[in-house]
């Protein structure tokens, strides 16, 4: 279901080359590079390249010029407009190949990491407005209990950090996706920031999806002309780990081939959704894990290092949720309880909950219910194991079903027996295994 939201505030574009916000020499080497490694020859192809107005890149090649690292080849491009074109001097050829051997970044020019915290600002999760019908649009396909939204919708408002627990396959994922859905919108992200003079690269086309922009708007042409071309204009991102989640993988990544730094995980989610899943299997403890992100989660910001050492702040405006099996108390010391904002228990259906995600997902899956066998269900097979319901249940049976039914090369159908068959894979017996 499509939310009514606000449109982002767009990042202003740069007027001047001092608005770029870069030292000169910085900019100045991406556009040698630029035009070493991509063959631009126009200021309207160079201009797309490094994402600056064409009045800022016309501003950098005349410098360029200046300094005899550029030069015009006297000719003119005939599909663009008759532009005069320019190449590289003897001398900007060298300082090329010099400026790749610091850096090998080239392109769009970077955000520097002040200008990126003001529009994070801007476009803040903790500016969005969560109503009870927009998170009820988002979830509309789960059947939860009724008092959760009241916990879900507050806690998501805030855009602080939720604590999900449970037994597992009650929805914890599935909870966490539609919260994802529910914000809806779109912000700008950054290509790549830059701090001290070193480049980190942002935008990730695995974690951001790049929307199009004002494709129906008959302003779109002046709406872009104004927006800051160093930014992708994206949903909102949502991060998802799990087992995997190491400590490491919040740090910069560190590129010594190229020079540069890619972001970590936190720092692509920013303004979106970061889950962590399963919390519990990870390598690394929980209780080290939330100690990790104790700082960000209390004061909006984390701290990053350079390969040199060289600590900095940059912003954290990410609604963080973690998801566990176990209870909390059993992984984390109150202290770190206490940093997580939002603690709600996500439980098992009750037995009028279960039958209708039952006849839900046979309705989805094409299976015909049968009356004998769900009151077989309820009345003889849930009793074994103290009439425990969860909502992972219904899928795996009725998918269980469908099998047998191929298999047989009977037509979809339930009955008692193909619920026992079915029953049968959904848990292990106790005992020993023989050897």
């Amino acid at each position: 279901m499509n939310m009514p939201v606000s449109p982002p505030t767009q990042p202003p574009a740069p007027k001047t080359v001092e608005d770029v916000g870069l030292p000169r020499v910085m900019m100045r080497d991406i556009v040698l590079k630029t035009v070493f490694r991509t063959n631009a020859a126009t200021v309207s192809e160079i201009s797309r390249a490094i994402a600056l107005p064409l009045t800022v890149a016309q501003a950098l090649i005349d410098e360029a010029r200046q300094q005899k690292l550029l030069e015009a080849t006297g000719t003119l491009h005939a599909g663009a407009g008759n532009e005069m074109e320019f190449k590289l001097s003897d001398t900007g050829k060298a300082r090329a190949l010099d400026a790749l051997g610091q850096s090998e970044y080239f392109g769009a020019m970077p955000v520097p990491l002040a200008t990126y915290a003001a529009q994070v600002k801007r476009q803040s999760i903790r500016n969005i407005s969560m109503t009870r019908d927009r998170l009820t649009g988002a979830m509309g396909h789960l059947i939860l209990p009724d008092d959760l939204l009241d916990q879900l919708g507050p806690a998501v408002g805030s855009g602080r950090s939720i604590l999900m627990y449970g037994p597992p396959g009650n929805g914890k994922s599935s909870i966490s996706n539609g919260i994802r859905d529910a914000l809806g919108d779109t912000i700008y992200v950054p290509r790549a920031i830059e701090y001290a003079g070193q480049v980190i690269t942002v935008y990730d086309p695995i974690v951001h999806t790049a929307v199009e922009e004002l494709a129906d708007d008959p302003n779109a042409l002046r709406l872009r002309k104004r927006h800051d071309a160093r930014y992708v204009l994206c949903t909102r991102p949502t991060v998802i780990t799990g087992g995997e989640l190491r400590l490491g993988m919040l740090d910069l990544v560190y590129n010594p081939t190229a020079r540069t730094y890619q972001a970590p995980l936190q720092l692509k989610s920013t303004g979106g959704v970061f889950i962590v899943d399963d919390l519990g299997r990870q390598e690394d403890s929980p209780q080290s894990l939330i100690n990790r992100w104790i700082v960000p989660l209390e004061e909006s910001k984390d701290i990053l290092a350079l390969q040199s050492g060289e600590k900095f702040e940059v912003p954290f405006d990410t609604l963080v949720i973690f998801s566990t099996n176990f209870h909390p108390n059993k992984i984390f010391d109150k202290a770190a309880l206490r940093r997580i904002f939002y603690k709600i228990k996500i439980d098992g259906p009750n037995q009028r909950d279960f039958l209708r995600i039952f006849a839900m997902v046979a309705k989805k899956k094409g299976m015909p219910l049968d009356e004998a066998s769900l009151v077989h269900l309820m009345k003889v097979r849930y009793p074994e194991i103290d009439n425990v319901y969860a909502n992972y249940q219904p899928v795996f049976l009725i998918d269980q079903i469908i099998s047998i039914c191929a298999f047989e090369g009977i037509p979809n159908q339930m009955t008692p027996a193909l619920i026992d068959r079915a029953w049968a894979n959904l848990f292990v017996e106790e005992g020993d295994v023989e050897h």
